[in-house]
């Protein structure tokens, strides 16, 4: 790495290809044995401009690379280069790097120099520098590369800048001159190179020399930088001016009476040892260890949640960044949480540091604002790193910061600290399941964790990725061999055992939350437990709000302020989560207090439920039981839907939180209110989960209404998913019961439910069940019409005239499709409006009624705004053969393009048309593609509706993909 890249297996050199391809070994060989993504490694090795084929061009390098660097019949696990699914790396135990050589005898080269052995650590620079063979990587292409290039320059100076001063100091100056003469043109501006040429030149008696080198830099600065030379290489000038031999020649020069020779003792190193694996920080560290400003005192905060592994990845960056630093390393642990040790004073601190550079304790004043002078006054000539580790709080830093030009400050606190001034801030988040298992691995060992994959998939996730609980649980499982990774599971099942046993000796992860916690203010430490309580894991202001009686912008202070300490994570702007074991101690923490607990549950499950009411298009009127929409925040159906859209899949979790801890109305309620909003969006399978959880529920329920009314929302759903002897069971019982309990708008529901497949099933309209059909959705009209469910009322209408328009009887149909209008209006709801104008428009295409495009494609703007998915789908394909039919074919197929933009946002696996509606959808485009005689594009798209797996299961769009690709082909035969 250090020159060119070459690589050898024993005395024989490899072939390594092109410069892209060794960039790319590169990538992964500096990761040291690190997963690199696929995403990564383009990104390191391309940069922005990535190449066409994606991440396939990644394996048309590494394939190579394999060849050259195994042996031949290497298997793939035994590579130098393994790989899984979206990943490489490098097995680093295969491999020897030069690089490594550098950081082994850099390392010892300058602790030796530290140590005040100048001869001893002169050799030994010497000899690592000599491993260098050029410009690290040199020639390799890409952001990665270039980066490791600059890392290993400023190695490389550091090391030679060490060579220089021992030579200087051994009064071996005529060596000194010597390297000096062959430094490259790119080190003319390097300040601390003129000092020692100019103490070199002095002591050779070449002063005049010295002076003219010292003014033709200052000129070069000042021409081309605009600046003039620092603070040390204007004393060595006014050193050479006055014959300062004591301060210029050192121990070479006779004894040392100048101030500065403090400089000249062995630098302090307070930086506790660097233990354990340190995993999945790749990236961190790289941007933590990247060069700071020279001429400034670098500030960079870290921070993060308890047990995230903060003070492991500072120390590890400052052993890698100490040689900068000659002047010291030094660490202080403000303990700021934690209940063995007090807290640290400036003051005290202050004088602890003053110690550490040398300062006699007689001469430290007492004073705050005198010591921080002091400390300043001490530090401004110094290059010093310095890690503040559990700092609280701005005002227990600001006083400590050095003054020295080039010292560097590392923070780590479990607070954001905004009113911190830092260059650079690192938030550390817990580990992904790749890292998280890579460390348990570590501890545990592979030959037990590989044994059970699944129990170690598992303690991962209970751990949560945190590197506390895994480091606590892999010891638990170290020091107790005869321990499963499985029976650890299962000592770990449920909340009051989970953080119980992640405990050893004095580490907990129940402590380390519990002394963030303690920290807090009283609002805060009550918005927290209240979070606990949540019934998803992701949610706004609006949760919080609910639950406390809090305004949304008193919540949002407390959730920002709860950010800030790390405790909760602000996944998306507006949007707030927290970590899986933050939750557990937050609801461990407000289960301890039940009297508030219940209310404040019920608080945010009456939020979902007043939502999912406002937003259903069935109608306040369908709701005759559990509390009506009250105060609520959402006070147009529009905005309670867009919040219902922004919980995702979570919406079912709530049900299943309501039903976790009894709230057995609420589960059921809310089920039954989400099932239009569900079905809208073709979610049809998290519809079915909702209402089977809340059905288990509804025996338990006061509402005895409803077992009834979720069967009857079972059926619909079921019917929507093609599972129709299921939905027939269901509808049938709510039928029975119904009409057992004399509730007539259910025994609507189930008529309308029943009629809707009986008249439009397999056997046909025409049909004694077809016929039956309409019988039971007459019946269900007149009692949704009696029952004033106006929703109730358009389906059925809306059904019947289907069914009438599947018997041929279209003026029928039309006043069906018409009558579902009056209902739909009195709803006020879009969607019910929508569906009713699509249906009518569907039999106008069907009567080649004028002007039926132009409202289609307003209509199909309407459903776009209501964000029913499945209907807006269906409406641009009406609109599509309409354009088609009308010789449109150019509008059809931008209609047709769009409606399967719309069908690829559906959830596959919820509905049994998908594939089926995509292969209509392609048949339908490509036949409008073929009469506008675009034939590639027609074929095209035949070819990916044949594609489509289990295609032959639709034998009607099957033959049509057939017939279409075939009349394209016919052409080039």
């Amino acid at each position: 790495m250090l020159g060119p890249l070459r690589a050898w297996r024993g005395e024989t050199p490899l072939d390594l290809g092109p410069a892209k391809r060794q960039a790319v070994l590169a990538a992964l060989l500096l990761r040291h044995g690190a997963v690199v993504s696929h995403e990564r490694l383009l990104d390191g090795v391309w940069g922005a401009d990535p190449p066409a084929t994606g991440h396939k061009v990644l394996a048309s390098h590494v394939n190579p690379l394999r060849r050259a660097l195994d042996t031949a019949g290497t298997r793939p696990a035994e590579s130098v280069i393994l790989s899984g699914k979206g990943w490489y790396r490098c097995a680093a135990d295969h491999v020897r790097l030069d690089v490594a050589d550098l950081a082994e005898r850099g390392d010892e080269a300058l602790r030796t120099k530290a140590s005040g052995d100048l001869p001893t650590a002169a050799r030994r620079l010497s000899a690592a520098l000599t491993l260098f063979q050029g410009e690290p990587l040199a020639n390799l292409p890409g952001p990665f590369a270039q980066a490791e290039r600059q890392r290993l320059l400023e190695r490389r100076r550091t090391l030679r800048l060490a060579r220089l001063e021992c030579l200087v100091l051994l009064g071996r100056f005529g060596d000194a001159l010597d390297d000096l003469a062959s430094l490259p043109e790119s080190d003319q501006f390097d300040e601390s190179l003129m000092a020692l040429r100019m103490r070199a030149l002095y002591s050779c008696e070449r002063q005049a020399e010295a002076l003219k080198a010292y003014e033709d830099l200052r000129v070069r600065l000042r021409d081309e930088l605009g600046v003039d030379p620092g603070e040390e290489l204007s004393r060595i000038h006014d050193a050479v001016l006055r014959q300062d031999n004591a301060y210029l020649l050192g121990p070479a020069g006779g004894p040392a009476t100048a101030p500065d020779r403090s400089r000249l003792r062995p630098a302090v190193n307070q930086l506790p040892g660097d233990t354990g694996q340190l995993v999945g920080r790749e990236e961190e560290l790289a941007l933590l260890t990247a060069p700071c400003e020279p001429d400034s005192v670098s500030v960079v905060a870290v921070d993060g949640p308890a047990g995230v592994g903060k003070t492991a990845l500072v120390v590890r960056t400052a052993q890698h960044i100490r040689d900068r630093y000659p002047d010291g390393c030094l660490f202080v642990d403000l303990h700021a949480h934690s209940t063995a040790r007090q807290k640290l004073s400036p003051q005290r601190v202050l004088r602890r540091l003053l110690r550490s550079i040398g300062a006699d304790d007689r001469e430290v004043p007492n004073d705050l604002d005198e010591l921080m002078t002091h400390w300043r006054t001490a530090t401004s000539s110094l290059r010093l790193l310095l890690v503040l580790d559990d700092a609280l709080g701005t005002a227990q830093i600001q006083p400590l910061l050095p003054s020295g030009p080039g010292s560097s400050v590392i923070v780590v606190s479990r607070q954001r600290l905004p009113a911190l001034d830092a260059d650079r801030r690192v938030t550390l988040d817990t580990l992904g399941t790749g890292n998280a298992t890579r460390l348990l691995r570590h501890i545990v060992g592979p030959e037990r964790t590989d044994q059970e994959p699944e129990a170690t998939r598992e303690l991962v996730r209970m751990c949560d990725g945190l590197p506390l609980a895994l480091r606590i649980a892999g010891t638990r499982l170290q020091t107790r061999p005869a321990w499963t990774l499985a029976y650890l599971v299962e000592r770990m099942t449920g909340d009051a055992h989970r953080l119980g046993e992640l405990s050893a000796g004095d580490r907990s992860v129940e402590a380390a939350f519990r002394l963030s916690y303690d920290q807090l203010s009283p609002t805060q430490q009550q918005g927290f437990r209240t979070l606990g309580l949540a019934p998803t894991v992701e949610f706004d202001v609006w949760t919080p709000a609910a639950m406390l009686g809090w305004s949304p912008q008193d919540a949002e202070l407390v959730l920002e302020s709860l950010v800030d300490t790390s405790l909760l994570q602000q996944s998306r702007p507006g949007r707030y989560r927290m970590h899986d074991l933050v939750r557990v101690h937050a609801r461990r923490l407000a289960e301890a207090a039940p009297a508030e607990t219940g209310a404040v549950r019920r608080a945010a499950l009456r939020l979902y439920l007043d939502a999912a009411r406002i937003a259903s298009v069935w109608g306040s009127g369908a709701f005759p039981n559990g509390p009506q929409p009250a105060g609520s925040p959402f006070t147009q159906w529009r905005d309670a839907t867009l919040w219902l859209d922004s919980a995702g899949a979570e919406l079912v979790d709530v049900v299943g939180h309501a039903a976790a801890f009894g709230e057995a109305d609420h589960a059921c309620w809310i089920a039954e209110a989400l099932t239009g909003h569900f079905l809208g969006r073709g979610r049809f399978h998290e519809c079915q989960a909702a209402l089977e959880i809340a059905l288990t529920q509804a025996d338990r329920a006061t509402d005895r209404r409803m077992d009834l009314s979720l069967r009857n929302a079972l059926g619909l759903t079921l019917m929507h998913r093609a599972r129709f002897p299921e939905a027939l069971t269901c509808l049938n019982q709510a039928l029975a019961l119904s009409r057992e309990r004399e509730d007539g708008r259910e025994e609507a529901r189930a008529l309308v439910g029943l009629g809707t497949m009986a008249g439009l099933g397999t056997a046909g309209a025409s049909t004694e069940r077809g016929r039956q059909g309409a019988s039971w959705l007459a019946s269900g009209l007149e009692l949704a019409q009696q029952c004033d469910d106006h929703w109730l009322a358009a389906m059925a209408s809306f059904g019947l005239g289907l069914v009438h328009y599947a018997q041929g009887r279209e003026e029928e149909a039309l006043a069906c499709f018409r009558a579902a209008f009056v209902p739909s209006m009195i709803l006020g709801h879009p969607r019910a409006i929508n569906r009713a104008l699509t249906s009518t428009l569907d039999l106008y295409i069907y009567l080649d009624r004028p002007g039926t495009q132009t409202l289609l494609r307003q209509v199909a703007g309407l459903i776009q705004e209501t964000g029913d998915v499945t209907l807006h789908t269906l409406t641009l394909t009406r609109l599509g053969t309409a354009e088609h039919s009308a010789g449109n074919l150019r509008a059809a197929a931008a209609a047709y393009q769009q409606a399967l933009s719309q069908h690829r946002t559906l959830a596959p696996g919820g509905d049994p048309d998908h594939d089926r509606s995509e292969m209509d959808l392609r048949c339908r485009l490509g036949r409008s593609s073929y009469a506008a005689g675009q034939i590639t594009e027609a074929r095209d798209q035949f070819r990916t509706a044949l594609a489509i797996p289990g295609a032959d299961r639709y034998p009607r769009e099957h033959a049509q993909a057939v017939e279409g690709l075939s009349r394209t082909e016919r052409p080039e035969q």
